[in-house]
């Protein structure tokens, strides 16, 4: 709703699979890794190589897709991918039950997923922008982070006891059908959907075509550096802080769960102010204050002890994170959809999640290899001392996006 007002039946189908999904995925949380370690026995290694190889291989896979789906309808495009994520997942329960599963098969199903992951983001990301009037997708937006946030809050305890109670690759399984249910909701949305033509302005050219086009953009560019250099630093920060809290601190499973389940709660904060910042202060202030206050809170986690005191600043510092990052993570969707020419923002967002995780799993690697020599403490900090620096490639000045009129302070075009 935007001021009171629907955003229409057909969003509310969009947001209810994006719900499903989002839910189904936030149960499966970590569930490779889990299913890795409980029913493979497999070791640190291995686990690493899971996890940073289904997102560079999946990243490399989905390079074309972008292209391909450029000219394709968008909605037919997301419930394919939601289909493929359902049938690659299905095959771990499969494989389980009939006491044939691999690592080799986790590690496939992982580079499909990812794969599918960035092909459905570019779509829906396209249909969306065709879907509502701009004055619209910062309310659509701030409900998809709402939703997020609620999903990351309920699904990994939830996740979690289902595991515990009804075996390994149970989240698996209510995954895949979370998938399946979210390929029934996009179908139910309806509605005509103009097949896109090609013109000159929106050439087939593969998705180089996309990085040229952000980089060519004097507001995309440094909102995509900003971003990808960003999300970066917090996920390598991720599995050095486990290390470091349930390794070298002597924290508990439940308690490092804890830590991080408890401030998501600053995700649905952060959404709702969102919505009302915007109107007051306008879209380029939010952006640099909420892209500012999201790089000072990282450095903090190089600080934890242990005992409480460590439990409550590890909880302090990601309240900070996710509060800010929930600010900003609409406005900027937002802003990176109307500044993207509609010819070309299938490849856009597509060149955009490719860098993200191709990006995300080098530097995941990288700092695996700092940690070795310094220990995960001074490989965090330096993560976060980088992250201190993203703010300088935001955009300070946002032109108008050049297919609509400007959004003014009061929210109102």
């Amino acid at each position: 709703m935007r001021g009171g007002r629907s955003l229409g039946r057909r969003f509310e189908w969009l947001w209810g699979a994006y719900a499903v999904s989002a839910l189904g995925t936030w149960l499966a949380f970590d569930a490779f890794s889990l299913i890795a370690v409980i029913v493979l026995h497999a070791g640190a290694t291995e686990v690493a190589v899971l996890s940073a190889a289904g997102l560079a291989v999946g990243a490399a896979v989905a390079t074309p897709l972008g292209p391909w789906m450029e000219f394709r309808r968008k909605r037919p495009v997301m419930m394919a991918m939601d289909l493929v994520r359902c049938a690659a997942l299905l095959t771990i329960p499969a494989a389980f039950a009939l006491g044939a599963l691999t690592f080799v098969q986790l590690l496939v199903v992982s580079i499909v997923v990812s794969a599918a992951d960035i092909g459905f983001t570019a779509a829906s990301g396209a249909f969306l922008k065709s879907l509502l009037p701009p004055e619209d997708l910062l309310a659509a937006n701030a409900r998809f982070e709402a939703t997020q946030w609620t999903a990351t809050i309920l699904g990994p305890p939830l996740g979690g006891a289902a595991m515990g109670v009804f075996g390994p690759v149970t989240t698996t399984l209510v995954n895949a059908v979370s998938f399946l249910l979210s390929a029934v909701g996009i179908r139910a949305i309806g509605g005509t959907e103009t097949h896109p033509v090609r013109t000159d302005t929106a050439r087939a050219g593969g998705l180089l075509e996309g990085w040229r086009y952000i980089l060519a953009h004097p507001v995309l560019r440094p909102l995509f550096c900003n971003t990808v250099l960003y999300n970066a630093m917090i996920m390598v920060s991720l599995p050095l802080l486990a290390v470091l809290m349930v390794g070298d601190l002597g924290f508990t499973a439940w308690q490092y769960g804890l830590a991080f389940s408890a401030p998501s709660v600053g995700g649905l904060i952060g959404s709702r102010l969102a919505r009302r910042l915007v109107p007051r202060f306008g879209e380029r202030r939010v952006l640099l204050a909420s892209g500012w206050l999201r790089a000072c809170w990282p450095i903090g986690l190089a600080f934890v002890g242990p005992g409480t005191a460590g439990l409550v600043l590890v909880m302090v510092v990601e309240l900070g994170v996710i509060t800010s990052c929930a600010v900003f993570n609409p406005v900027y969707s937002t802003l990176r959809l109307r500044q993207t020419d509609s010819g070309r923002a299938a490849r856009t967002l597509s060149a955009w999640s490719v860098t993200t995780k191709a990006t995300t799993a080098g530097m995941t690697a990288l700092w695996g290899v700092l940690a070795g020599f310094t220990g995960p403490r001074t490989a965090i900090a330096v993560a976060g001392v980088l992250a201190l620096a993203t703010p300088l490639l935001l955009p300070h000045r946002v032109e108008p996006a050049p297919e609509m009129a400007p959004l003014r302070a009061d929210g109102v075009l």
